[in-house]
């Protein structure tokens, strides 16, 4: 059974604050007003603000601070969250560390507050007390004397900053079908344009503009995390939405149905594509841009987080005359990249390669590359069957959805073909079940699969402010197999800076789980035995899992133990 909260009055009665009398008259009187005690025990003047502050904190089990001793504004770092955030809810952030925010706030009942700002911030609030007077005044003062800073890309309104509130404006001028989205001079048009180039700039991967009851938020994942970037006013939402469908090919007079399109567009100097999609939603149609550079799928086998032991079969399994690699995670997990990067090795005058892609992402010059359109017929069977007359040396299957699919392509391994492909299972080992599952035959998924290797992403520390964590999480580390001895001096901590934009974090890499087949794993396979003996056996050949690929990265310093325990948390046994 919980144990009962002290209640504030007895609190302050037992520090010899407030006499019982005094605790009873503010009882009758804030329930008289339907206000809080603790604002009406300042009102009446029998405790200060900072003494019921602390008694509050003492009450729900939190820290108090005091921002009126000396030292303490000098802890306190206003980038870590946007000014905004900071003005409107007076709070105040003191640090970032092990995906934790410690935050300063007046009122410990306002549950709404903590779940938004663990929503907006994508991360989980440690909250602190203060007295509200002193965190306005600290606020008022510019936050100890020096002006407050605007954190890069959150803080600003793309409305404001970026067009002189022309925007506004022009739509409180057309709230019809008038407004001009064509023209480049148009304010609705130099708007997107504006957001495009930013999120391209701040390295996003997606541009998700959703509608809302009362505004339309604007949201960009960057490094696999999505950071809500402003709030537009709702008056815009046809203008902007009509905009980007203009741009992307879409029929800007159907809201009824789902959309694809795509946009090419110049971005400081490179040409960025930009796939498209349209989804018909309670408040009007969701857009996301999911934003395809074409050097991400050639930054090299080396820089995708390799290590060299799994680096070294990896380039002996994509160099094999036939066989099927198949790679495997969740959707966001890399899988794409690091198969292009393996066509982008094999991709030279003497080899014959062919793709088939729903759809093609990123165009490769020497790669033939199919696109599968199944309106009129052109299914992926249907291209993997004409694929085969085209005698290639390699083959890429974006995915293996089906019976069909998968035995087309493992009968083009077994004729002297190399397979590339992907699916969608949590670790190695389950590829073969789950090809086992859909129909395939047991003796083919035994002798024609090479090599299956899993897959996660992990954020990369950002090099110009991460710092070596004195006392790490041990429930983290426990996660990740890393004991205190080898812990100590070699794990680091996500602080936050302005080239992260607050958040710790720049870059992701990938953690691989290689199984390589042998004899005694195509037995098991042949004879469908269950995942966990398959597993034993791929970990008695050398395969590294995930968890264990996500360690040797944390020990070098390159992430932390928080981000490799969610990546792999479902290969924890």
């Amino acid at each position: 059974m919980a144990r009962s909260r002290k209640k504030l009055g007895d609190i302050l009665v037992g520090w010899g604050v407030l006499t019982p009398e005094q605790t009873e008259q503010a009882v009758r009187v804030a329930k008289g007003g339907g206000k809080r005690l603790g604002d009406t025990i300042v009102e009446l003047g029998f405790a200060k603000e900072d003494q019921v502050a602390k008694a509050l904190a003492n009450q729900f089990g939190m820290e108090f601070v005091d921002l009126g001793a000396g030292g303490v504004s000098k802890t306190i770092d206003v980038k870590l969250i946007p000014e905004e955030l900071v003005k409107k809810h007076l709070i105040l952030p003191l640090a970032r560390n092990n995906g934790k925010l410690s935050l300063i706030i007046h009122d410990p009942m306002d549950l709404e507050l903590l779940d938004m700002l663990r929503f907006r911030l994508n991360v989980e609030i440690e909250p602190k007390l203060a007295a509200r007077s002193q965190i306005k005044k600290f606020i008022e003062a510019g936050g100890g004397g020096a002006s407050m800073p605007k954190m890069v890309g959150a803080g600003e309104s793309l409305i404001t900053e970026s067009i002189d509130r022309s925007v506004d404006r022009s739509v409180d001028r057309s709230m019809d079908k008038s407004i001009d989205v064509t023209s480049e001079d148009a304010p609705i048009v130099r708007l997107c344009n504006r957001i495009i180039v930013e999120a391209v700039n701040m390295r996003a991967s997606d541009i998700h503009v959703e509608p809302m009851a009362d505004r339309v938020r604007l949201r960009y994942r960057i490094d696999g995390v999505c950071i809500e970037r402003d709030n537009l006013p709702k008056r815009m939402q046809p203008a902007v939405l009509s905009r980007v469908k203009l741009m992307s090919g879409m029929n800007i007079a159907e809201r009824r149905v789902p959309q694809d399109g795509r946009i090419k567009m110049p971005v400081n100097d490179a040409d960025i594509d930009f796939r498209v999609s349209a989804c018909p939603a309670y408040h009007g149609e969701s857009v996301v841009l999911r934003i395809l550079r074409p050097d991400s799928v050639k930054i090299g086998l080396e820089n995708l987080g390799f290590e060299p032991d799994n680096l070294a079969i990896f380039n002996k399994i994509i160099r094999r005359p036939n066989g099927i690699f198949l790679v495997t995670g969740p959707t966001g997990s890399g899988k794409t990249t690091t198969l292009y990067s393996a066509l982008d090795v094999l991709n030279r005058p003497d080899k014959k390669i062919i793709t088939a892609e729903d759809p093609v992402e990123y165009n490769f010059a020497g790669i033939n590359q199919c696109q599968v359109n199944e309106k009129i017929g052109l299914t992926f069977p249907a291209i993997l069957r004409s694929m085969l007359r085209q005698a290639p040396n390699v083959i890429l299957v974006g995915e293996i959805r089906d019976k069909e699919v998968a035995e087309i392509a493992i009968q083009a391994a077994l004729t002297g073909h190399l397979v590339f492909s992907t699916l969608h299972t949590n670790d190695a080992p389950s590829a073969i079940t789950r090809l086992v599952d859909i129909g395939v035959k047991p003796f083919l998924v035994a002798s024609s699969i090479q090599a299956i290797m899993a897959q996660r992403l992990i954020r990369i520390l950002c090099k110009e402010c991460k710092a070596l964590d004195p006392s790490p999480d041990h429930k983290y580390l426990a996660l990740c197999g890393i004991s205190a001895q080898e812990a100590a001096g070699k794990v680091y901590r996500a602080v936050g800076c302005a080239a992260c934009n607050s958040t710790g974090y720049r870059g992701r890499k990938a953690v691989f789980e290689m199984m390589a087949m042998n004899s005694e794993i195509r037995e098991l396979a042949f004879k469908q035995a269950p995942i966990s003996k398959i597993r034993k056996a791929a970990l008695n050949a050398g395969m590294r899992p995930l968890v264990a690929d996500g360690k040797i990265k944390v020990l070098k310093g390159l992430t932390t133990p928080v981000e490799v325990s969610m990546a792999t948390q479902v290969d924890n046994d």
